[in-house]
């Protein structure tokens, strides 16, 4: 196979292709919502023009004898109204002859599901953004012929497996043990089934940031505190000594100069053990503490080193997969044991200014095992995307409370329950 044709998955999709199933099927949702219904031509001409630009994405990924690998696909990418749920399963032994990513559309939605050993959410946001930016322009011929849009980069560069990249051995080549206590887990059953629930929230942007000012936090750390209270109102008496634990996935791209369209994130994690006398204001103050002690240079260099100290061990790259991939699940359910539930903040999501006023907000999902938030800004609009693999709502009836009761107006979309 000549070389030119492939490529080698950095370590973060190593574990989503080990560790993915029918519930978490490690795959992601952006969705971007247009003031006007979608033409479905227009929009498979925009995809079609938008893949020129991200040939990353036009892959298949196959098992070798290591690991698995990607190659380079002719197969066309298709538009179609959306029928699935979000986030559905785009790898795996089912899923024979197609993309690992898909582009439905619904009314004036615009989606792009996303199997994350392609790609992160930054990747995913700006891969969207072209397919919106090549729709607007076929449906406004001429408008925005001097617009320029992406990042700029080059072939190598967005092909970058930037963990690699910017790796510096140091210290041994085993991995300091970043284990963490069993934290406490949301309260019931699960949904049957391998099912899944979704919800999207809209605020206003403007009210949250002062509510987080007030608390002295980052708007990141006041929703974390209080996805925290909302979790610990709803701990059975025997799970009240263990740690709420939340897990943040952090863009490395904001530490690193890295332009790559491939995964490069890794993961923080805040813990608290509550006692039952704290205030929003100190569990928010605490929560802020620990994130940017999470943040420092130091800790994200380590912590991004030990993805890829292990593959540097001989032994390790000799392992055949089939028994890698069992081993590295193995791991990772060890290690989701630690963690109550997930906030990932994508921040402020930006396009041109010419495009504003015909873009209505955006939104954003992951798959998982547990509870997810998925956050994300466009203009004033504050938006959560959240998935569920719960039956009990009652942390998510906490949280909605308790925002309402600091006097943030809540909208609430929700699906019925998917599978």
């Amino acid at each position: 196979m000549p070389k030119d044709t492939w490529y080698r998955m950095d370590n973060v999709a190593k574990v989503f292709l080990a560790s993915y199933n029918k519930r978490d099927t490690r795959s992601f949702r952006v969705s971007c919502t247009l003031k006007e219904e979608i033409e479905p031509e227009l929009l498979s001409e925009a995809l079609k023009n938008a893949v020129q630009e991200r040939p990353q994405y036009q892959v298949t990924i196959h098992k070798g004898l290591f690991w698995h690998y990607m190659e380079e696909s002719d197969i066309q990418p298709e538009v179609s109204e959306e029928e699935d749920r979000p986030c559905p399963q785009l790898y795996g032994i089912e899923i024979k002859g197609k993309l690992h990513y898909k582009v439905t559309y619904y009314y004036n939605r615009i989606n792009l599901d996303m199997f994350h050993a392609l790609s992160d959410g930054n990747g995913g946001v700006e891969f969207l953004n072209l397919i919106v930016f090549n729709y607007l322009k076929l449906r406004y011929k001429g408008k925005f012929n001097s617009v320029v849009t992406g990042t700029g980069a080059t072939a190598d560069s967005l092909d970058e497996d930037s963990f690699k990249q910017f790796y510096r051995k140091e210290g041994g080549i085993i991995p300091r043990s970043t284990a963490r206590k069993r934290a406490c887990q949301i309260r019931g059953l699960k949904l049957p089934y391998d099912q899944l629930r979704f919800f999207e929230i809209h605020m206003p942007a403007d009210k949250l940031l002062v509510l987080s000012r007030q608390s002295q936090a980052s708007l990141t750390s006041y929703l974390g505190a209080r996805l925290m209270l909302a979790i610990y109102h709803d701990m059975p008496l025997m799970q009240r000594k263990r740690p709420v634990t939340i897990s943040m996935p952090v863009n490395l791209r904001n530490f690193y100069p890295s332009l790559t369209a491939r995964n490069f994130f890794n993961s923080v994690y805040v813990s608290h053990v509550f006692s039952g006398s704290e205030t929003l204001t100190e569990l928010a103050g605490e929560f802020d503490a620990k994130l940017k002690a999470e943040l420092t240079p130091e800790m994200i260099a380590e912590r991004m080193n030990n993805y890829e100290k292990i593959e540097s061990i001989l032994f390790v790259r000799m392992v055949p997969l089939f028994i890698k991939n069992p081993v590295v699940n193995l791991f990772n359910r060890r290690e989701d044991k630690g963690i109550t539930a997930v906030i990932s903040n994508l921040g402020r999501l930006k396009v041109p200014d010419e495009l504003k006023e015909h873009i209505e907000t955006y939104a954003c999902y992951c798959s998982t095992s547990k509870l997810f938030l998925t956050c994300s800004s466009f203009e004033n609009d504050f938006v959560i995307g959240i998935s569920s693999a719960y039956r009990n709502t009652a942390v998510l009836r906490n949280f909605l409370s308790s925002l309402s009761e600091d006097g943030v107006p809540v909208t609430l979309y929700a699906s019925e329950v998917l599978t």
